[in-house]
């Protein structure tokens, strides 16, 4: 294999292809607002959709960068190809600047909006590697904002309004799992903890627990709250969206027996392509929902 393309496959391997599964939330606007067979504008949120992955794949990079010396003395990170020497700091700059130029660009051929989204997330996530992700409570709040413009720009690629309730719940869900992820890498971790993040010297599983029973019942509550206002009744002209609170329920309490039970919970979007429960009541919840929404 040449140089050339160990290097490409390396900074492939840099941008984890297999995170982007968090930028489906970018498809939340579109499913929302009933356009979702509307071949132009299904078009246009893809095209965001790998934008975003684009984006956010950068900023792995950056924070590949950034970390590479605790990286080396981490078990698992240390293989990562900027901490192992296999990728080039120089070449992994390189990248990163003309995957940034790129993605930025492409924002802004669909839209001025959906291209200033698009730069404060890029600007939130360098701030969150730089020194955000350094700081208690703020630095799930920072992961939690990420999702919530995920969210806003697919909205914004095809000009569409977005509902507050949607905007609140993300956030919830959002913050759920961060604080579940920080418990996992605390209880799993243990001592070496704070070496491996040193926010996490700040937190306790007792603390994090509180934290995650808030906003597991803040999530459950916003979300029949939702389904059931008045608001979304005429916006949608149906009750029936009701009828997709279990598969709510199902998936957080699914996520919690992961977590408390499983050990996991370290990895969302690992869990989301591998639990295979989860994964057919994420499907079961679309379904139901596009049935609703679409088929009156």
């Amino acid at each position: 294999m040449s140089v050339f393309m160990k290097s490409f496959f390396y900074i492939a391997d840099s941008l984890r292809p297999k995170q982007w599964t968090k930028n489906f939330f970018i498809f939340a606007g579109i499913l929302f607002s009933q356009n979702l067979f509307n071949g132009a504008l299904l078009l246009k949120v893809i095209a965001a959709f790998f934008i975003f992955c684009a984006l956010s794949g950068s900023v792995y990079l950056f924070n590949d960068l950034m970390d590479r010396e605790q990286d080396k003395q981490h078990p698992v990170k240390c293989r990562r190809p900027v901490a192992s020497g296999k990728l080039s700091p120089v070449i992994a700059i390189r990248a990163l600047i003309a995957i940034v130029i790129i993605s930025l660009t492409a924002s802004y051929l669909i839209n001025r909006n959906f291209f200033t989204v698009s730069l404060c997330y890029l600007l939130l996530q360098f701030a969150y590697s730089l020194f955000l992700k350094h700081v208690i409570i703020l630095d799930i709040f920072t992961i939690a904002a990420g999702f919530v413009l995920r969210v806003v720009a697919g909205a914004e690629a095809i000009d569409v309004g977005i509902s507050s309730w949607l905007i609140i719940c993300t956030i919830l869900l959002s913050l759920f799992l961060g604080f579940s992820k920080r418990r996992h890498e605390l209880t799993i971790l243990e001592e070496d903890a704070q070496n491996h993040r040193k926010v996490l010297k700040h937190y306790t599983p007792y603390l994090l627990d509180q934290m995650i029973g808030v906003v597991t019942a803040s999530t459950v509550v916003c979300y029949m709250l939702y389904t059931t206002s008045q608001e979304t009744i005429d916006k949608f002209g149906t009750k029936n969206l009701i009828f997709t609170i279990p598969f709510v329920l199902y998936g957080i309490f699914r996520y919690l027996y992961l977590i408390h039970q499983k050990g996991e919970g370290g990895n969302p979007e690992n869990i989301l392509v591998s639990d295979i429960p989860l994964l057919i009541d994420i499907f079961l919840w679309a379904t139901t929902a596009a049935i609703i929404l679409y088929w009156q």
